[in-house]
């Protein structure tokens, strides 16, 4: 019904950068909240960005300054601009969207992308 496909993981050194999308498709009233979620092996997932749907961001400590979230609403996609990655951001990168789905406008719903793996490494 509601799909989070995510794209753009890979391998990149220490100090390099990746770019991260997340397309939401199907059945989508309105999306409200759009995000990235990581998750470290033997760790738990935590959150990484978000933004709402008029562009207020947010960050982890962790990131700010190096990691830069964005949206396009016509397209129902978020982006994660990784600059400066470090050993530490390696995780499986997962997209995040509260949204309605056509046909039942009054709930929101949670979904999740499969993940996209992030590999920091020389």
């Amino acid at each position: 019904q509601v799909q989070l496909v995510e794209s753009g993981g890979g391998l990149v050194q220490p100090g390099g950068s990746l770019r991260l999308s997340c397309a939401a498709s199907g059945s989508i009233f309105s999306i409200n909240d759009m995000g990235w979620h990581r998750q470290a092996p033997g760790k738990q997932r935590d959150l990484v960005a978000t933004i709402t749907s008029g562009g207020s961001t947010n960050y982890a400590d962790s990131v700010k300054g190096r990691f830069t979230i964005s949206r396009d609403n016509a397209k129902n996609t978020v982006y994660l601009q990784m600059n400066s990655l470090k050993p530490d951001d390696t995780a499986v990168y997962y997209c995040k969207a509260i949204l309605r789905v056509a046909g039942q406008q009054t709930s929101w719903y949670r979904y999740w992308g499969q993940g996209t793996q992030v590999t920091v490494s020389s």
